[in-house]
C-alpha cells in the first residue's frame, strides 16, 4: 500500500519533508495551547479547595445549590420546643359558630387531685367527640383556673378534684354549640341567641360552648384570650356553686365575674373593665 509521503523504501520527497515539518509545527502549537488550558484549569480547581475558603471563576456570589440547600436546613430549629400552656392558652382556634358535632361525651384528663384544702368539690370533665380540640389543654384550664386563690377556691374554703370516670358533683362539659344549646334547654335556657354557655341546674352538666372556648367574645378581643377562657369557667361554676349574674358598679371598675361579660362590658351606663376572678385582688 501505498501512502502519500512516498514510496514504502525510499526516502521522503521535499514537499513530503515540507508537510511533515509543517505537521510538526502544528503539533508543536497543540501542545502549547493545551498545555496552557490544563494551566488554567488547574489554577481554577486549586481555588476550590475542600476547606472551602476558595471561590470558583463564576464569581464570590456564586453558591453550589446543594450548599444552599445545606445552610438553609441548618438555619431551622431542629428541636423547636412545643407551645407552652400560657401560650396555647391565648391562641384562638378555628371553630364554626353553627357546629353541632356527635351529641356523645367522653372523659378527657385523667384523674387530678385536689391541691388545696378545705371542703373538697370533686368534678369530671367530659368533651363531645368530633370536636377539633384539645381535650387534654381544657381539663388542664379547669383544674388550674379553679384552683386559682383568685378563683372558687381563694382562701382554702373548698379545693377541687378531677376525677377521670364516675361519679362527680358536677361534670364541666366543652360541646358544640348546638349540643350545648341542646343540653341549655333542659334546664330552660336559651343560648342560642347569643351563642353562650350555661350551667344546666337541673342536669349535672356546666356547659362550656366550644365556639366561644375557641373563639372568644368581643368584649375581651383577640390578645385576652386567655383571661377570656378564665372567665368562662369561672362565672360557669359560679352559677353551679350557686351565684347569680350581677352587675357593673361604676366605671372603669373591674367587671364582677358573674357579669354576662361575653354578651357586655356595660350596664346602666356604667361600664367595667373585663375580669376573669371572683377575687381579683389576691395576688
Amino acid at each position: 500500500m501505498v501512502d502519500g509521503d512516498g514510496g514504502p523504501d525510499g526516502p521522503p520527497s521535499a514537499g513530503a519533508r515540507k508537510g511533515g515539518l509543517g505537521r510538526t509545527f502544528t503539533g508543536v502549537a497543540a501542545a502549547a495551547v493545551t498545555t496552557v488550558l490544563a494551566v488554567v484549569v488547574a489554577g481554577q480547581v486549586a481555588e476550590q479547595r475542600p476547606d472551602g475558603t476558595g471561590h470558583s471563576g463564576g464569581g464570590p456570589d456564586r453558591t453550589d445549590p446543594q450548599d444552599e440547600g445545606a445552610s438553609r436546613s441548618g438555619d431551622r430549629p431542629q428541636d423547636a420546643k412545643p407551645a407552652s400552656y400560657a401560650q396555647r392558652m391565648a391562641e384562638p382556634f378555628p371553630l364554626d359558630a353553627k357546629l353541632t358535632a356527635s351529641g356523645k361525651f367522653m372523659p378527657v384528663g385523667g384523674a387530678a387531685k385536689a391541691p388545696g384544702r378545705g371542703h373538697v368539690v370533686r368534678y369530671r370533665v367530659d368533651m363531645e367527640t368530633g370536636l377539633p380540640l384539645d381535650g387534654q389543654l381544657f381539663a388542664d384550664a379547669v383544674h388550674k383556673t379553679l384552683n386559682d386563690d383568685r378563683s372558687w377556691a381563694h382562701g382554702g374554703t373548698r379545693t377541687f378534684e378531677r376525677v377521670a370516670s364516675g361519679g362527680a358533683d358536677f361534670v364541666i362539659t366543652l360541646a358544640s354549640p348546638g349540643t350545648t344549646h341542646v343540653w341549655c334547654a333542659k334546664s330552660g335556657l336559651d343560648t342560642s341567641e347569643d351563642n353562650v354557655s350555661c350551667d344546666s341546674a337541673a342536669t349535672p352538666r356546666v356547659m362550656i360552648n366550644a365556639y366561644r372556648w375557641a373563639q372568644g367574645a368581643k368584649t375581651y378581643g383577640p390578645d385576652k384570650m386567655y383571661a377570656y377562657r378564665q372567665m368562662l369557667i369561672n362565672h360557669e361554676v359560679g352559677h353551679r356553686l350557686g351565684r347569680d349574674h350581677e352587675a357593673c358598679s361604676r366605671s372603669g371598675a373591674l367587671a364582677p365575674v358573674m357579669m354576662q361579660q361575653t354578651k357586655f362590658l356595660t350596664t346602666d351606663g356604667a361600664t367595667c373593665r373585663p375580669n376573669s376572678w371572683p377575687y381579683p385582688g389576691s395576688r
